[in-house]
Formats: C-alpha cells, structure tokens, sequence
C-alpha cells in the first residue's frame, strides 16, 4: 500500500517557493490555535452557550494539517523528504508531553481519591 505512495511522491516535481522552502513560524496560526481550543476547553468547563466544542477541535486539525502539509512539501521541495523521519519527528515531539502528562495525571488520581 504504501509503496506505490512512495514511488509517487518520488516522482512529484515539487517546485521551491522564493529561495526558501521552509515554513517560517507565524504568530498569526499560534494565536488561530489557540482560538480553536478555547471552545473545546469552554465546552468541557460547561458554560452555557458553548456546546459545540467539537468545532474548535476540527479548526484545531484543519490547522494542523496546514503546517504538516507545509512540512511535508518543503521536505519534497528539497529532497529529502522520507515517511520515517517524518515520524521520528512527531514521536519525538509528542512521547515527552505524553510521558509527563500521563505521569501527572497518574500521581493526581492517586492524590486526591474520589
């Protein structure tokens, strides 16, 4: 399944945007992040008028998909694109919060008993 995607995208002609392919960081998408889960934590929290908290985790993705999306075709764009470093940078972003929040919550479970 996945090689024919590969072989694919080995041949996409990818075209370098200016002289710089990587994604710069923008504010702007921080701070669109950051509206997107306030309906989420609004709707958790149980305010009136906020049940639709699904929508600011569909924002939430559709962001998110942005900036993988730009990673991935500056990746393309230089040639050094591959699936297991792709991967291997998301596990290492992600595994440390995983860790320290599943421990966090391990150690407050047993804190503060029902």
């Amino acid at each position: 399944m996945f090689g024919n995607f590969c072989s694919y995208l080995s041949r996409l002609k990818v075209t370098k945007m200016q002289n710089d392919t990587r994604l710069r960081y923008r504010r702007e998408i921080d701070g669109l992040r950051t509206i997107a889960v306030l309906p989420v934590i609004f709707f958790h929290a149980h305010f009136a008028g906020f049940s639709g908290g699904f929508i600011g985790v569909d924002v939430f993705f559709v962001i998110s998909g942005y900036l993988i999306t730009g990673i991935i075709l500056s990746d393309l764009a230089e040639g050094k694109f591959s699936f297991r470093n792709f991967y291997e940078r998301r596990i290492r972003r992600i595994l440390p919060l995983l860790f320290s929040v599943s421990f966090t919550t391990f150690i407050a479970a047993f804190s503060f008993p029902c």
